[in-house]
């Protein structure tokens, strides 16, 4: 998902460098001012859809009429992947910077961290997990999934972690809807989490992103704009009961 800083693609450059040969879609809005700029670099790869006619079409949460989002991007994206005749997609933001795998060092004291190489096959051993089991998406871990080092259960033990942040990999027959304008991801995990449905983490891969609100374009604005309170805030108005 991209907005507004078409000559920076971490994600793309990323991707290819940890060994992805597949093919990478970029998915814009039509309220995006720099929309032509990508269309000039990416041409066919890149995806638009009116982003207007699609916060009519799911819950923003609030009615600020501020349609500064991802969460309408990432909804669509499963009409965009059913056309493409896709069967899974994995959604991303353009901001990632590198994928580590996380594993206790030989003397187990530390926890080490080695770059990802093999993405292809990486994501072979996701799509061989998911398709096997009833999940609606898994993810890669993140930085803070690791906290403590080898003290962290999520480093010694591996269970799958039941949360989903940021990297989504989905089935395209098995749509479920984001939620809210902001901090969609957790909201989504926790809420339908709450009613059956499945999200995880594999802890053993995280991905890196750049340093949050330090770089223009995405959602770098409205983040500024209304800050990490408002943010979180909005899964607490979602799931009150446990947030």
């Amino acid at each position: 998902m991209v907005y507004g800083r078409p000559s920076q693609m971490w994600t793309i450059q990323t991707l290819r460098r940890a060994g992805y040969t597949g093919k990478i879609y970029l998915v814009g809005d039509n309220t995006d001012p720099r929309i032509e700029d990508y269309r000039k670099i990416y041409k066919q790869d890149l995806i638009v859809f009116d982003k207007v006619e699609a916060s009519k079409k799911y819950d923003s949460g609030d009615n600020s009429g501020d349609i500064r989002s991802t969460m309408f991007a990432a909804n669509e994206i499963f009409n965009m992947a059913k056309e493409l005749g896709l069967k899974y997609f994995s959604t991303m933001c353009d901001d990632y910077i590198s994928f580590e795998y996380r594993y206790v060092s030989k003397c187990g004291n530390k926890l080490n961290v080695h770059k990802v190489e093999n993405l292809d096959e990486v994501f072979s051993a996701y799509l061989n997990f998911f398709g096997a089991t009833d999940f609606s998406s898994i993810a890669f871990a993140q930085g803070g999934d690791f906290i403590g080092g080898v003290e962290n259960k999520y480093a010694t033990r591996k269970p799958l972690i039941r949360k989903c942040m940021n990297s989504f990999l989905c089935k395209t027959d098995k749509k479920f809807e984001f939620l809210g304008r902001m901090n969609e991801d957790v909201t989504t995990y926790v809420n339908l989490g709450g009613r059956g449905i499945l999200f995880g983490t594999i802890p053993m891969i995280s991905l890196v992103q750049r340093t949050t609100q330090s770089h223009k374009g995405g959602l770098t604005e409205l983040y500024l704009d209304n800050g990490t309170y408002v943010k979180s805030f909005f899964s607490v108005m979602y799931n009150p009961s446990c947030v």
